[in-house]
């Protein structure tokens, strides 16, 4: 099931090999473990893509996709699951990491207002940088092993239930012939 259902959202590797963006990898690109679904690159590529979702940076598809290519992880997987944060879900997800980095900090949550300029960004790092970025740091962490060990567990679980099935089936048809 996880297969066939991460299968169907996932982009054709000969687009991803044909990207203008990702041309600086070169010839690595190539590499048949880069595009093969499996278990172990399947987790591993939404492990990746978890950690880097809860960076907060422009160029977090790069860096997982830079993770990636040495891991041997599923390319196209691991840059995809990136976008769990994008332009809707992003404000959530890191005031809840700056909830987190405060609490393990002990800070008392501030109240602030975003501001789109550079100044404001400046100022806010001494405010309540710290605190973001730390919750950021452990929710990258704890988020990131917390989908590596949960799509292994899915992956595991869907492969012995079909198992199973196919062994009922065979069950079912063997008695049918007698």
């Amino acid at each position: 099931m996880p297969k066939k259902f991460i299968k169907r959202y996932l982009p054709d590797p000969h687009s991803i090999k044909e990207n203008r963006a990702l041309k600086i990898f070169g010839s690595i690109l190539h590499e048949p473990n880069l595009w093969h679904l499996n278990r172990k690159s399947a987790s591993g590529a939404f492990g990746i893509g978890l950690f880097f979702a809860f960076w907060p940076v422009p160029f977090q598809m790069w860096l997982s996709a830079a993770t990636a290519i040495p891991c041997r992880v599923n390319l196209p997987l691991s840059v995809a699951t990136v976008w769990i944060t994008n332009p809707f879900t992003m404000p959530p997800i890191f005031y809840g990491a700056y909830l987190v980095g405060s609490t393990v900090l002990g800070t008392k949550s501030e109240a602030f207002h975003f501001e789109p300029t550079w100044d404001w960004v400046v100022s806010s790092l001494s405010t309540i940088g710290p605190s973001f970025l730390l919750g950021c740091g452990i929710c990258s962490v704890v988020f990131g092993l917390t989908g590596y060990y949960t799509l292994n567990w899915l992956w595991r679980f869907s492969v012995r239930k079909a198992w199973q099935l196919r062994k009922e089936k065979r069950r079912q048809a063997q008695q049918n012939q007698q």
